[in-house]
């Protein structure tokens, strides 16, 4: 599956949602807990997570668990909507730090495993099917620091969604967590896109395997087909965003 640079589209879209702001806060409110459960939902389904989007939806607002599913498939349920929730906040200020990334990643994984949650990873670690070589413990720390001052250099640089992506991309080939780097990622990425005003970017399960191969391209040194995927999925999230604005503001 290929996906062509969508951001020209993009920035049509993109005006036609900043005619529509402000949105009344009823709506605000209801499209933010659409977005939590699709997030969550589809980013832990990209990991193997087996729980269904009703399902992600009954345990994050009922609080109740799903019978024959996995205790862990539940907390990362929960804890992934709690980052959602620290997200919206860290989206009201224009920068990224690297404490804003670890408390991410504490967030969801505090309930799996405290002792590992916010924390770097203090073995080394490879990717499987893949050839990059990941850094050392040892390294991660400096890799990190030097990702997040980079950032105001590349946010100004690129394309609001092509500079999203770059970010996703270059926290999962650090890989500095010991599980949960795919989810930081991503909830990295749409932090960047909500900062600069885009709406929230699901990539969805049936994608899969063109978002693996288009991560693979990138650690061969292209970059094209992962920001081209992104890209794709930011216009689809434009689309839907306007359809939900429509749904919702009907009299």
């Amino acid at each position: 599956m290929r996906f062509e640079n969508r951001i020209p589209d993009i920035d049509r879209l993109q005006e036609e949602i900043r005619s529509l702001r402000p949105l009344g806060r009823k709506a605000v409110e209801q499209l933010r807990e659409y977005y939590k459960i699709g997030l969550t939902w589809t980013s832990n389904a990209l990991e193997g997570n087996s729980l269904t989007e009703s399902e992600t939806k009954v345990v994050i607002e009922d609080g109740i668990t799903v019978s024959g599913k996995p205790l862990r498939d539940h907390f990362e349920a929960v804890g992934h909507a709690e980052a959602f929730d620290l997200l919206q906040r860290m989206a009201r200020r224009r920068e990224i730090t690297e404490a804003d990334i670890l408390k991410l990643h504490k967030l969801f994984y505090l309930r799996i495993d405290p002792s590992a949650a916010g924390r770097y990873r203090k073995e080394p670690a490879i990717i499987t099917g893949a050839t990059v070589e990941l850094p050392p413990p040892s390294r991660i720390k400096a890799e990190m620091q030097t990702l997040v001052a980079e950032i105001p250099l590349l946010r100004d640089r690129v394309h609001p969604v092509e500079f999203a992506a770059l970010v996703h991309l270059r926290l999962v080939t650090i890989h500095p967590f010991k599980d949960g780097n795919g989810r930081t990622g991503r909830l990295l990425m749409n932090l960047a896109l909500l900062q600069d005003g885009y709406p929230v970017t699901i990539i969805p399960p049936v994608v899969r395997p063109a978002y693996i191969d288009a991560l693979k391209a990138s650690n061969a040194g292209d970059d094209r087909p992962f920001i081209n995927l992104i890209s794709s999925m930011v216009y689809e999230a434009q689309r839907d965003y306007l359809r939900l604005f429509k749904a919702l503001t009907v009299e």
